[in-house]
């Protein structure tokens, strides 16, 4: 089992977010995790598509819109409104939302169910078992809780089905997709999830079904219309229509043509059976190429149970963005929770950890540097020679290439600490330096020397930062004397690109600098969350 080779382009994609209710934290997370990455290949000069969007169809769907008194597309409608403002307020960057009621997409999924019915994948038989609605998905005995409720949705309790399904043959990919994990052990990502899923494999693989009946609220199955086709099946399929250009006739041919496969699936850990097992064997029976990374991360939680509209203790992420700004809310979630494992939300520590990193560590020692040249320098870079084995530039080379090591295997927090780790220093270093007491000594050549060196430091901070702090990293480098906004969805400029930008002595003799402002203002706690 052969990947497909290296191609220009970089395709990456979120989850497809069911639509039961408005997003929460929980949605918010892995598409600012996406949006990072996006941002990140763009400064690298890469042509790139970013696809986010919405799972519209399923038992789930329809009882929801029925109990609010909606039919089920005015629901979806509504919500993904909701869903787009917010990726709006939190300055997701997306090229493709997709819909899964869109009728391309509709064209798209037939066509795949008849190839592979075509292949002799799919038949008919009887299903029995306990199904999760909330799931969308039969549970077996071992994985459910006392009083047989869901592992996931603790609070719902499963139901009891016995109905006719259409089902595909799963269990003829055992060996193909244990020859593609041992091959290709990347595929899936982190590694605690990769061995989770050769455990679940490796007990064997049943066929699922691929129908449903006693509801209509999706496609029907090209062959048998009385019975719908299962969301699963229907929505994995939507990231396939997302690469379809406006005017392109949706085929499968013209979906697969420029952009696919993805390089990157960003998925939660609930949902990577679906992506890492069911969705690979369903492209093979196809003939369509695989993805080359599927990504797992970990739940936030709270309270020892995941965030989410079910357990009754989600977090509202507009809430959160507008106390304390989108840069804080990216910054906190990418830094403060190691991508692929489970994180708490504290919103003590959220506070506490920006205002340490971003206000007192950063921000401030912009703020110190500009003051003193505009005071003693005349509001220009000054002129100066910067040796190989200066200290900050010592930890200066090579940063671009450490971080950006971080950001290809979504570490996040990694890449966040490296930078750290330069700011840190350019603070211990201006202390002891005092080039304060040098321009007061006379000494201006040496002071400017050491402000040159901090400023330089924060640039290539601010710009290695950039994906996950872009307002912040604009301002930075707009004080600085660069017209740059980093928050230009559009960003493809070699100018501003690796490896260029990564390097120490980007900063020139005599550019003009700006007086110094606040690039991220120190964030305080509400009162009724103050201990």
């Amino acid at each position: 089992m052969t990947l497909p080779p290296e191609k220009p382009t970089f395709a990456l994609t979120t989850p497809l977010y069911y639509v039961n209710d408005l997003p929460h934290i929980g949605s918010a997370y892995p598409t600012i995790a996406a949006d990072a990455i996006a941002r990140f290949q763009r400064l690298q000069g890469k042509p790139v598509r970013f696809v986010t969007g919405s799972d519209e169809h399923g038992q789930k769907i329809q009882r929801t819109a029925e109990s609010l008194g909606r039919k089920p597309q005015e629901h979806c409608d509504l919500i993904v409104e909701g869903f787009k403002r917010l990726w709006t307020k939190l300055d997701i960057h997306y090229d493709r939302f997709i819909r899964t009621t869109d009728e391309r997409h509709h064209a798209i999924v037939k066509e795949f169910f008849q190839r592979v019915w075509e292949n002799g994948d799919i038949y008919l038989s009887q299903q029995q078992g306990w199904y999760c609605v909330s799931c969308e998905e039969f549970k077996e005995e071992r994985e459910l809780l006392e009083d047989r409720r869901c592992s996931i949705h603790t609070n719902k309790e499963v139901e009891w089905r016995d109905e006719e399904n259409y089902f595909f043959r799963l269990s003829h990919y055992q060996e193909k997709l244990e020859r593609l994990y041992a091959e290709h052990p990347e595929f899936i990502q982190p590694e605690i999830r990769r061995n989770e899923v050769l455990s679940f494999v490796g007990q064997g693989l049943r066929d699922f079904s691929v129908s449903r009946v006693n509801f209509d609220w999706g496609f029907p199955v090209p062959v048998d219309p009385k019975h719908t086709i299962y969301v699963w099946f229907d929505a994995l399929l939507g990231y396939i229509t997302a690469l379809l250009e406006p005017d392109q006739e949706p085929t499968l041919e013209n979906a697969s043509s420029k952009w696919y496969p993805f390089d990157l699936h960003i998925i939660g850990k609930d949902i990577l059976r679906f992506h890492a097992v069911y969705f690979p064997a369903m492209l093979m029976s196809a003939g369509l190429p695989l993805p080359k990374m599927v990504f797992g991360h970990g739940f936030l939680v709270r309270d020892g149970v995941k965030m989410g509209k079910s357990s009754g203790n989600a977090i509202d992420p507009v809430a959160l963005v507008e106390r304390y700004g989108v840069d804080a809310f990216r910054y906190y979630f990418l830094k403060g929770i190691e991508f692929g494992r489970d994180g708490v939300f504290e919103e003590g520590r959220f506070v506490d950890m920006c205002n340490a990193d971003l206000a007192d560590g950063f921000g401030n020692l912009l703020n110190r540097s500009l003051g003193l040249i505009h005071k003693n320098s005349g509001g220009v870079v000054p002129e100066v020679e910067i040796s190989v084995d200066h200290p900050l530039r010592a930890i200066a080379e090579g940063l671009g290439e450490r971080v950006a090591k971080a950001y290809d295997s979504l570490a996040f927090n990694v890449a966040c600490e490296e930078v750290l780790t330069l700011i840190r220093l350019g603070n211990k270093y201006i202390n002891e330096q005092a080039p304060w007491s040098l321009y007061k000594s006379g000494k201006k050549q040496e002071a400017e020397e050491v402000l040159y060196a901090v400023l330089e430091s924060v640039r290539l901070a601010a710009y290695l930062l950039a994906p996950i702090i872009p307002r912040t990293s604009t301002l930075v480098y707009q004080q600085l004397g660069f017209n740059v906004d980093f928050n230009d969805a559009n960003l493809i400029d070699m100018s501003i690109a690796f490896p260029d930008q990564s390097k120490w002595g980007i900063l020139r003799a005599k550019q003009a600098l700006q007086k110094p402002q606040p690039v991220f203002q120190k964030l305080e706690l509400p009162v009724e969350s103050s201990p």
